[in-house]
Formats: C-alpha cells, structure tokens, sequence
C-alpha cells in the first residue's frame, strides 16, 4: 500500500496565501508591479554595463553577474507566485518541483559566493591600491565568478537530487510560496536525519565560509579608511562600500532566517513572509542600491540614454 501511495503523488499544491484570500488580489498586482520592477532595473544594470566599455572592471562585471542572478532566481520563483495570487490553490508538477528548487538553491548559492568575492574586490582596491590591477587582474577575477556559479551548481545538483529522492506518500500540499527545500521535506515519509545534518552543515558552510570573508574585508577596509588622511577620501570609501553592505545585509539576514534558524523558531506565514524579503526585496532594491548610489553608472546610463535619444532625432 505504501508504494502504491508513492506513486501517487505526480504533483504538489501550493497553497500560498490562501489563508488570505481577501488580499490575494491586491498582493497579485503589487507582486507583479514589482516582478516587472525587478526585469526592468537588473536587465538595464546588465545592459548599461555590457554596452560601456569604461565599466569592464571587475567591480562592475561581479555586479553584472549579481544581476544575472537575481534575475535568474526571481524568473524561477515569480511566475509561479503570481500563478498561486490568481488562484486559490496551485499546482505544480514533481518536475516542475525539482526545477524550481534546483534553480533558487543555484542562483542562491551562487549569490552568496559572489558576494564574497566582492567583498575581496572592494578590499583589494581600497587596502592595496597601486597593486589593485595586478591582484584583481582579469584571471583572477574569472576564477572567482566561475568558483562562485560552480559552488552554486554544486549545491543546488546535491541538495536537489537529494531530497527528490526521497518518496513523497502525501499529503502533497506545501505551505509555501515556491518549491523551497524546508517546507517541501515536511511532506517527506522517510527518515531524513542525515540529510538534515548535511542540509545544516552544508548551509552553514555556504552562508559562513562567504560571511567570513566579507567580515575580514570589511575589518581591512574599516582600517584603511581609518588612516586615510582625507575626509574626501573617506567618504569616497565609505560610499564604494556602502552598496555592498546593503546588499549583504538584506540577502544574508533573511536567508539565515530561513535555513539556519530551529523549525519551531517561525509559524509557515512567517516564514513565508521572510522569504518574501529575499525573493522580492533584494532582486528588487540591488538594482536602485547599486544605480542611484553610484555616480559611474548613472553616468553611463545617461551617455547611452543620450546616444539614444540622438540615434532617434536623426532618423526624424
């Protein structure tokens, strides 16, 4: 009997927020509004930076890749979303599922590895100026993007296989928004005590080993700042790295929330809450954080929007 109701459960039921069915409409609208918001300001930072040849340095190109993974997470998360806000229940496939997972554990994972690697970045070019082209040369800085997206590969085809491996005997409703691996391991019928040992350890290492590295960055780069003898200077500094903390402080905060807090730490709608934050919120604010607080690249999106406009006139 029991293999029998294994072989059942060919789709999951995404309940979302339907325990608040009166909001499911104006949540739909917003999600999507800023859906658009997120396409919109990540294609344009990916657009801008490729098209102006001043922004090929490493600090724009991790930012470029940043880009492409936030997109990446929210084109596997979003859709699906906005399916569950325009009905009461909805389904998704065991494949569509695994994909799903498969994809925010890639993108997530990467992202982690290349925020770290920006913090090394900001640290080399603030902490070691004159030799800054010869630490981050362009070797260096392939290896680093190319580690970050591997580390993310590796993670997601690991994790993934893992848990689709185990037999699924309902019930099939998850509690969530999208396919994330806590709340889809509750309908698991199987002991999962390893797995959650190496889900624990494994996360730790993804979220700490990058958090390190970012956290002694920042202390040598507080350091330098400290005996820079101009204010200027400081304020230049302080401004590089403004952005990047910003950035680590919303995806590090409420990732950790999610995959390194005890399971009665939060009930589902909470937990379903958070990772709006680091599925809507920080696709959606990397965008305006990393534009409007940079000079280079709102000048760049100007020369090109310029050119633009000209390329217009003079075909009227």
């Amino acid at each position: 009997m029991r293999k029998q109701n294994e072989s059942f459960v060919v789709e999951f039921i995404l309940l979302g927020f339907s325990n608040f069915p009166q909001l499911q409409e104006q949540m739909f609208w917003a999600f999507l509004v800023i859906y658009l918001v997120i396409l919109v300001g990540n294609v344009t930072i990916i657009v801008v930076i490729c098209l102006d040849q001043s922004l090929h340095i490493p600090m724009y190109l991790f930012l470029q890749n940043l880009s492409m993974v936030e997109l990446g997470f929210s084109a596997a998360v979003m859709p699906e979303m906005l399916v569950i806000l325009s009905n009461e229940k909805a389904t998704i496939s065991f494949g569509g599922c695994f994909v799903q997972m498969y994809c925010s554990l890639l993108f997530g994972g990467t992202e982690c590895f290349l925020l770290g690697a920006m913090a090394s970045d900001r640290y080399a070019a603030i902490c070691h100026p004159l030799t800054y082209p010869v630490i981050m040369n362009r070797r260096v800085f392939v290896k680093l993007v190319m580690f970050s997206w591997f580390s993310g590969l590796t993670v997601a085809t690991v994790q993934t296989t893992w848990v689709f491996s185990f037999p699924f005997c309902g019930p099939n409703e998850i509690n969530h928004l999208f396919c994330e691996t806590p709340p889809v391991l509750k309908l698991v019928c199987a002991d999962i005590f390893l797995f959650e040992i190496y889900a624990f350890t494994g996360t730790l290492l993804i979220v700490m080993v990058p958090f390190l590295l970012i956290l002694l960055s920042y202390i040598g780069i507080l350091f330098a700042i400290l005996k820079m003898p101009s204010t200027t200077g400081r304020q230049k500094a302080f401004s590089t790295c403004a952005s990047h903390l910003t950035s680590v402080t919303l995806f590090y905060g409420t990732a950790s929330m999610t995959y390194l807090q005890p399971k009665s730490s939060y009930s589902p709608d909470t937990k379903k809450l958070i990772s709006l934050a680091y599925t809507l919120l920080t696709p959606l604010l990397n965008p305006l954080i990393y534009s409007l607080r940079n000079s280079e690249m709102k000048k760049a999106f100007m020369k090109l929007w310029r050119k633009k406009v000209a390329f217009h006139t003079s075909d009227l």
